[in-house]
């Protein structure tokens, strides 16, 4: 899986999108990453406070990882249509 997020909007969706290919609920993923399925909420509604290290406990727990890559040419607005 490789997606572009450029957004808090758009990486809690591939978050979420990460958790039900897993078949886990909020709640179990919460407790793989050892946060509450509050914060799982908030992280895949966008929330813009969430800090990076509770990010990336999220994408250990969901065996995926963190890249930074050069910005494609494209506008976040242009792949919002694939979600």
């Amino acid at each position: 899986m490789t997606d572009i997020a450029r957004t808090p909007k758009l990486i809690g969706n591939l978050i979420r999108r990460a958790r039900k290919k897993h078949g886990w609920s909020q709640a179990e993923l919460g407790k793989k990453a050892g946060l509450r399925q509050e914060t799982i909420s908030l992280i895949e509604t966008g929330n813009p406070a969430t800090r990076l290290e509770t990010i990336l406990s999220v994408l250990g727990a969901l065996d995926l990882e963190f890249k930074i890559a050069p910005r494609t040419k494209g506008q976040a607005s242009d792949i919002e249509d694939i979600f």
